[in-house]
């Protein structure tokens, strides 16, 4: 099993389920993505360059799907938070699969995708 897999798989319900569907979504929404593990979380490329990653902040209840260059996307998708005070990643914050609306998801994935292919560098700031 790949570290990746063996991460998810490795984590407390409602996060596996949470991080599992949300994996299902970027790979069939973008089958051109690479999945990488670095720094110890899911990360999902675009060629070379980081567009989103997956990760669970200690002392919180939820997971946290941050877009890379979310600065950009915030005023077209307000689902983007700024969680910890971040200069270029805002993430959504995701509690349950309830509240998940995957075609706003679909849609910023596709937005976030256009975004980093069409920058010179993933990290900007």
């Amino acid at each position: 099993m790949k570290p990746l897999e063996s991460y998810i798989l490795n984590q407390q319900e409602p996060y596996q389920s949470i991080m599992l569907y949300v994996r299902s979504v970027i790979l069939k929404t973008l089958p051109e993505v690479s999945e990488r593990y670095s720094y110890k979380i899911p990360f999902y490329n675009i060629g070379k360059k980081p567009m989103l990653y997956l990760n669970i902040l200690k002392g919180t209840n939820f997971v946290d799907v941050a877009f890379v260059q979310g600065v950009l996307l915030e005023d077209e998708f307000p689902i983007l938070k700024n969680y910890n005070n971040r200069k270029q990643v805002r993430s959504i914050q995701v509690k349950s699969l309830e509240n998940f609306d995957e075609l706003e998801f679909i849609e910023l994935l596709k937005k976030a995708k256009t975004l980093v292919e069409n920058s010179r560098k993933a990290w900007f700031i």
